[in-house]
């Protein structure tokens, strides 16, 4: 990295100056964000049709994966069927690590549960949840019929509103409209160097930019899954 990769050093009034502006744009990014969730709310839904996915006790009907809550979220997770762990999907499972009890616990509050489906066999998704030591319930879809359960093999976020036993679909993000699942990327959006990937517009002679998503694969493995082989190994006697 060269010595002038680096912001400009100034002193403290000039650094507030500079500070101000942004706040003042970052303000209003944040009050174009509100209205956007405001039309959100607004969308008409969609019925679902009458589907079954299969998890940790069975088959079971849609409207139970509610969990007797009104709000459901949903991430499609890409699945590689009867590949290993170390080959499924890096962005995926970036996407399910801030997804904790205690996240899960808290969308609660607001009436809201999350699950997570995949066209995978449930064998297989059961086996790589336990490996991540993830607690979110799990769900196959890969017996569903109906097209409205397709998507484009994961990647996918849906929101549903379950009226008794009835299920609509009212909101669905695809691409970086996932990124809400990604704290790390807005962490890394507040740091100097940024995400450090090619797509950005950062200064030159900034430090090396690899592709986006690049680097949630280290040494063929999803990022996240060292943390698990590191403490199985310190489990070891």
């Amino acid at each position: 990295m060269k010595d002038s990769a680096r912001p400009p050093v100034v002193d403290r009034a000039a650094w507030e100056r500079a500070r101000a502006e942004l706040l003042a744009r970052e303000k209003a990014h944040t009050r174009a964000g509100d209205a956007l969730a405001a039309a959100r709310r607004r969308l008409p839904m969609t019925p679902m049709p009458a589907i079954t996915v299969v998890g940790a006790q069975g088959p079971v009907p849609l409207h139970e994966v509610f969990e007797g809550r009104r709000q459901l979220l949903v991430y499609h997770f890409m699945w590689k069927r009867g590949a290993p762990h170390d080959k499924q999907c890096e962005g995926c499972t970036h996407s399910q690590v801030a997804m904790d009890t205690a996240v899960r616990a808290y969308l609660a509050e607001r009436d809201v549960s999350y699950a997570v489906f995949s066209r995978g066999p449930w064998p297989e998704l059961a086996a790589y949840r336990d490996f991540m030591g993830w607690t979110a319930p799990w769900y196959s879809t890969q017996d569903c019929q109906d097209d409205e359960m397709a998507t484009r093999n994961g990647g996918d976020l849906r929101c549903y509103l379950r009226v008794g036993s009835e299920v609509f679909m009212s909101y669905e993000s695809t691409q970086r409209g996932i990124e809400a699942m990604l704290p790390t990327l807005q962490l890394l959006d507040l740091t100097p160097y940024g995400r450090q990937e090619t797509w950005e517009d950062s200064p030159a002679g900034w430090p090396h930019q690899d592709e986006a998503g690049s680097w949630w694969r280290r040494d063929g493995r999803p990022v996240a899954q060292w943390t698990r082989i590191a403490a199985a190994n310190a489990d070891q006697p």
